[in-house]
C-alpha cells in the first residue's frame, strides 16, 4: 500500500493558464492541486501567477531562467519530495514538454506527468491581445510608420479597409471576410491608441467600446428594459425615436447624412430619412426631370420600394460586367 501511495504522490503538473485574465482565476482542481503541493514553482520572480499563489498563502519559488534539459531533470528530482506543480510561463516555456518527454522516457521510475489548464480564455480577450499590440507599435522602440500616425492620415486606410470588408462581404469567402474585418477592427484599435495620447482631451479603446455599450443598452429598452417591441419595424420605429431624443438639435430629416458617403449611398439614405418622416413629396420632387441626376435619383426610389439597396446592385451589376471578361 505503502508503494502505491508513494507512486501516486510522485507527480508532476504543468499548470497551464491565460494570461488573458485577472492571476489567480483559477479552476478549483488547480488551486487544490496548488495547496497540495510539494513544491509550486515558476520560472520568474515577476511571473503574476506566482505572486497571485503566494499571495493566497501558498509558498512558491521561481527558478530562473534555465536550460529546458536542465529544468525537466530538476523538475523530475523533485517529485522524490511529493507533488510538485510548474505554473507555466506566459511564453509556454519553449521546448519544456519535449525536454520532460525525454527525461521521464529515460527513468525507470517515472512520475506520473500531467498537463491541468488552470483558466481558460473568455469570449472576446484577443481583443486584449490586439490593444496590446497597438499599445506596442505606438509606443517608444515600436514602429516609426504607425508612431507618425494622425486621425487624418488614418482616414485613407479605413476607408479603403471598409470597402475591402464590403467586398468580402459580397464574395462569400468566409476566410476572406475573417481577415477584413480584422483590418477594419485594427484601425477602431488603432484610432483608441491614439485618442490616448491627446494632451486635452484624452480617451482609450474602454471609453470607445464603453460608449457603443451604453448606446446598445440604451436603444433596445425591449431587450434590456420594459418596453414592447415585438417587430423589426417597431423595434426600428423606437430606435429612430430614442435617437431623436438624444439628438434634438436636428431640424431636417437630413441632418447627420455624412457628405463623404458615395453619392448613390447618399441618395439611398436620404430617401429612406424621408420617407420615415412622411416628407416623400420632396424625394418625388427632386426625383423629376430629365436631367441625369433627377433620373438617378428616380432610380433610387425605385430600388427603394423594391426593398433594393441601389449601391449593392449596382456593385453586383459590375462585379458581373468584369466577370465576364
Amino acid at each position: 500500500m505503502s508503494g502505491a501511495a508513494d507512486a501516486v504522490s510522485r507527480r508532476l503538473t504543468l499548470l497551464l493558464s491565460t494570461p488573458r485574465i485577472a492571476p489567480g482565476l483559477f479552476t478549483r482542481t488547480a488551486w487544490t492541486a496548488l495547496a497540495g503541493a510539494a513544491h509550486v514553482l515558476t520560472r520568474d520572480e515577476d511571473e503574476t501567477q506566482l505572486i497571485a499563489v503566494q499571495e493566497s498563502g501558498i509558498a512558491a519559488a521561481h527558478l530562473g531562467q534555465q536550460d529546458p534539459v536542465a529544468l525537466a531533470r530538476l523538475l523530475v528530482d523533485k517529485t522524490g519530495d511529493g507533488e510538485v506543480v510548474w505554473i507555466g510561463s506566459a511564453d509556454g516555456d519553449p521546448g519544456l514538454t519535449d525536454a520532460l518527454a525525454a527525461e521521464v522516457s529515460s527513468r525507470q521510475d517515472p512520475p506520473e506527468v500531467e498537463i491541468l489548464v488552470g483558466s481558460y480564455d473568455v469570449p472576446g480577450s484577443r481583443l486584449l491581445d490586439l490593444v496590446a499590440v497597438m499599445d506596442r507599435l505606438r509606443s517608444p522602440g515600436g514602429c516609426p510608420w504607425d508612431g507618425e500616425q494622425t486621425h487624418e492620415s488614418l482616414v485613407p486606410y479605413l476607408i479603403e479597409e471598409t470597402y475591402e470588408l464590403v467586398e468580402a462581404i459580397e464574395s462569400g469567402d468566409r476566410t476572406h471576410l475573417v481577415e477584413e474585418l480584422g483590418d477594419v477592427l485594427l484601425q477602431v484599435a488603432f484610432h483608441a491608441r491614439l485618442g490616448q495620447e491627446h494632451p486635452d482631451s484624452p480617451f482609450g479603446i474602454d471609453d470607445v467600446a464603453g460608449g457603443i455599450v451604453d448606446k446598445l443598452v440604451r436603444r433596445h429598452p425591449h431587450v434590456f428594459a420594459d418596453v414592447q417591441a415585438d417587430t423589426a419595424m417597431e423595434v426600428a420605429a423606437n430606435w429612430e425615436q430614442i435617437k431623436a431624443g438624444e439628438k434634438p438639435h436636428r431640424t431636417s430629416p437630413l441632418d447627420g447624412i455624412p457628405q463623404g458617403l458615395p453619392a448613390l449611398a447618399r441618395a439611398s439614405k436620404a430617401a429612406r430619412r424621408l420617407a420615415e418622416a412622411g416628407r416623400l413629396d420632396v424625394a418625388l420632387a427632386a426625383a423629376s426631370g430629365d436631367d441625369l441626376g433627377p433620373r438617378l435619383f428616380a432610380l433610387v426610389l425605385e430600388a427603394r420600394d423594391k426593398g433594393q439597396d441601389p449601391e449593392a446592385a449596382l456593385r453586383a451589376a459590375v462585379r458581373a460586367l468584369v466577370g465576364q471578361l
